[in-house]
């Protein structure tokens, strides 16, 4: 391995933990190990055994077996975890033929499933993957009412084995202007929110008629409204994109006002409604801390994450949709930049570690290093958040996928 990673014990058969190969038995060992799951630890150790963490904790208590393939970095935290991205719909040379992200012939499209559109082998999945990203909530845009369903999964390079997570994460709903621009009705913020209730008031009846014991009585199968119905029932999480202050607030009451699981995806300006957001309980997943500041986003903030935080609502830094190349933004760089705006570091790792699997429902088995959870593992050769470090190694289900410092 290049740089501070070293590769400290040989690998036999010649092979030099590639792709293809089995899952093996390794140990990393850190001089600090972020877990977050607990204070740091110095000169830590992180046992992986058949794709999972087998223990972790300090080197005098951690006992390495023999055969083990030992790595060393300077540090070590989980695998990186984008809350909310398009990578793998959305392709790297932002032409038609790769950009799945959007359907623009209606507004309104909550049965558009993200697996049927992602692209494992898409050069932009390869790319976060390589800086530490090793799970990704990814699916339709904003820009549409409701655009479709986000999925979580992997990023591994294997096209045809790639681990799903889950397939229907979120189902994706927008508030504000962008919808305009993409589509002849609705043009308004009102007239938008109230074909969104009409919507959500024609999901009630079909819910409440598929649930009829008498099948005779059910409604033909609608795939809009058996999905819009299980948002309704909380079977789906709604992730609302709403950058206003005032978009956000009306995202708050159409949660309530259908007793929606909604979590704030964009909120550029969530730092004036932070005490309305901490009341209602709701989660936000933040907008690139270094976005393009205009339209609904102009009045963004490098301190966003800092302020939520500190209000104590839960918050994801995510790499978002970007319209032009690109195309992708690696969420360990946007972090940064909130760290050094307020947050703390393992504050700033919990946004796009612990507390992202959190929100996005993957916390059982991603974003800490615990016994028993995937070992998802990246290996740094100084401070993840110094400009001059780099990733230098990366672990998937107890698999090296890239080990080129970058």
């Amino acid at each position: 391995m290049k740089r501070n990673i070293k590769l400290a014990a040989a690998i036999l058969a010649g092979s030099i933990l590639g792709v293809q190969q089995a899952e093996a038995q390794i140990a990393v060992r850190g001089e600090t190990v972020y877990t977050m799951a607990g204070t740091p630890i110095k000169n830590g150790v992180v046992l992986i055994k058949d794709g999972k963490i087998e223990a972790v904790g300090a080197a005098n208590t951690v006992q390495v077996p023999q055969g083990y393939t030992s790595y060393t970095a300077k540090v070590v935290t989980p695998g990186l975890v984008d809350a909310r991205t398009t990578v793998g719909l959305a392709g790297i040379y932002n032409i038609p033929a790769d950009q799945q992200h959007l359907e623009k012939t209606t507004p309104v499209q909550p049965e558009l499933r993200a697996i049927d559109s992602y692209n494992p082998k898409e050069e932009l999945v390869k790319w976060v993957r390589e800086l530490g990203v090793t799970t990704i909530n990814t699916g339709h845009a904003p820009g549409a009412l409701v655009s479709g369903q986000t999925m979580t999964v992997k990023t591994t390079p294997d096209a045809l084995r790639y681990p799903v997570l889950d397939t229907t994460t979120m189902i994706a709903f927008t508030i504000g202007n962008s919808v305009a621009e993409n589509f002849n009705s609705p043009k308004t913020s009102a007239k938008a929110v109230a074909m969104l209730r009409s919507e959500l008031q024609a999901a009630q009846a079909y819910g409440k008629k598929a649930a009829n014991k008498d099948a005779s009585k059910r409604p033909d199968r609608n795939l809009k409204m058996e999905y819009l119905a299980g948002v309704l029932s909380g079977k789906y999480k709604a992730v609302v994109t709403a950058n206003k202050a005032n978009d956000i607030m009306t995202a708050l009451r159409l949660a309530k006002e259908f007793n929606l699981n909604i979590i704030l995806d964009g909120a550029a300006e969530a730092y004036l409604v932070a005490d309305e957001i901490k009341a209602a309980g709701v989660p936000v997943i933040l907008h690139p801390t270094m976005a393009r500041a205009g339209g609904e986003a102009k009045n963004m903030s490098f301190e966003t994450a800092a302020i939520l935080t500190k209000a104590g609502v839960p918050v994801a830094i995510q790499s978002g949709y970007e319209a032009y190349v690109p195309k992708a933004r690696v969420v360990l760089f946007e972090a940064g930049v909130a760290v050094a705006n307020g947050l703390t570091t393992e504050q700033g790792l919990a946004t796009i570690t612990s507390n992202a699997a959190k929100i996005i429902g993957a916390d059982k088995r991603v974003g800490s290093l615990e016994k028993g959870k995937d070992a998802d593992v990246v290996l740094f050769d100084g401070d993840p958040f110094e400009y001059t470090s780099h990733v230098c190694a990366v672990i998937i289900d107890g698999k090296l996928v890239s080990e080129q410092c970058k």
